[in-house]
């Protein structure tokens, strides 16, 4: 089957599943707009790859099925989740840091305001968002700089959102989703001015084929800029409770496998990128960390509208999504599986900030690398040319030179004979 083939069935299974036009409304009217069916047979796909299997005897065997099957594990887990994402967060699907009287969304905002920074974008540059979700960075991105986004993602479901958003909020023209695996883009070489990622490429089966991905279609002296889901040094893989934090982690956010900060690192090294900077940013001083809102505190509550962000992860807010969603699917309203991935992410919730109060576990390590290596060969390469043209020149001035002096040495010879000539015929004269 050809990849072309590959994706209009992807699409047309979306399209059944989701029913692209028909949807609406919030999360109750999304999942109950489902074909239960074709939800159900999502739901049990996903789960064939993590249920019952302990983190601390799964066979290497077991761990290789998720990551050879990373695309189709991927792609179902944002089938199912995506809904309950958007009811939960908003459409930027991913953490950030928090500052007093800093409202939830505006922090939000900052925290991708801060990774365009760090990429330099300009009004008009092609850039790149690697796994862009619903495209909700790419639009703030995109207005907050003026660049062109290119939003990559293999989910149909999410593209189908990101593309009806962008039309909304007069975007069409200044942003573009395509579908596609970022272990091998659809794009040529050297395309993008900048490109970036956020919390995605962690659902990468290895690194380094994302990272070079990147690499390849980055344009010479580009630069790639990216928050990495990773496991801190901290984090001790024979401890029981750290495997059990870092394997719900995995579990319940469609992960193949979750990396350590330095390894990440190096992938990127071994890639050819230069890194110009890294950093966790999860290690810092804020008095409110970045997993506030999945403790469900509603004292760290920023503003009003915050209040309900918060209490949808508030123990009761938990109970209450449960009790609604489960009670749908008894009597049929909802497809079979919702309320199994209600419990999915609480669980991803649950890891997420027991992970972060351990710091065995980071959002957002901050990487930023240049294809500098590009940039140097590009620059000595003008160098020799530049070198090689002034030493032409030189070469050529010398050979001017020479031939000036020869020129003027024949001519000072012909005068002095001609001297001689004259004084042989004057003492001549005179002898007569």
């Amino acid at each position: 089957m050809t990849s072309s083939q590959s994706f209009e069935e992807d699409l047309a299974f979306s399209k059944a599943l989701h029913k692209h036009e028909a949807e609406s409304g919030g999360l109750l009217a999304k999942i109950t707009s489902k074909d239960k069916e074709a939800f159900s047979n999502v739901v049990n796909n996903y789960m064939r790859y993590w249920v019952d299997k302990d983190p601390m005897s799964e066979t290497e065997e077991e761990k290789e099925a998720r990551r050879s099957n990373y695309t189709n594990m991927t792609n179902s887990y944002y089938n199912i989740a995506t809904d309950f994402y958007e009811y939960g967060w908003g459409e930027s699907f991913h953490f950030c840091r928090f500052y007093p009287g800093e409202t939830f969304y505006q922090a939000i905002a900052r925290h991708e305001h801060y990774l365009a920074m760090q990429l330099n974008i300009k009004p008009g540059m092609k850039v790149l968002d690697v796994g862009c979700g619903v495209g909700g960075p790419a639009r703030e991105i995109c207005q907050f700089t003026g660049a062109h986004i290119t939003g990559l993602n293999n989910n149909d479901y999410q593209i189908y959102r990101a593309m009806k958003s962008a039309v909304k909020v007069g975007l069409e023209n200044k942003t573009n989703f395509i579908k596609g695996d970022f272990m091998e883009m659809p794009f040529e070489d050297n395309t993008f001015d900048a490109v970036y990622a956020i919390e995605a490429t962690c659902h990468a089966p290895k690194l380094e084929g994302v990272y070079g991905e990147v690499f390849r279609v980055l344009k010479p002296g580009g630069t790639f800029a990216f928050y990495e889901w990773c496991v801190t040094d901290k984090f001790d893989p024979t401890n029981i409770d750290h495997r059990r934090i870092v394997r719900g982690i995995e579990y319940a956010d469609g992960i193949p496998e979750l990396f350590k900060t330095s390894v990440a690192l190096q992938a990127l090294k071994n890639v050819g990128f230069e890194v110009i900077s890294a950093d966790d940013l999860a290690l810092n001083d804020d008095r409110t960390s970045w997993y506030y809102p999945l403790e469900g505190n509603m004292g760290k509550a920023q503003c009003i509208w915050d209040f309900f962000t918060v209490f949808r992860m508030t123990h009761f807010g938990k109970f209450c999504t449960r009790a609604l969603v489960g009670g749908l699917e008894k009597v049929g309203f909802a497809p079979t599986g919702s309320l199994q991935t209600q419990r999915v992410l609480e669980t991803a919730g649950d890891c997420l900030v027991e992970g972060g109060r351990l710091g065995l576990f980071t959002p957002m390590y901050l990487m930023v690398a240049s294809d500098i290596a590009h940039r140097t060969l590009v620059i000595a390469l003008a160098g020799i040319a530049v070198y090689s043209f002034v030493g032409a020149g030189v070469m050529i001035n010398r050979r001017l030179d020479k031939s000036k002096e020869m020129y003027i040495r024949q001519e000072l010879q012909k005068i002095s004979q001609d001297t001689s000539q004259n004084s042989e015929s004057i003492l001549t004269d005179d002898n007569v």
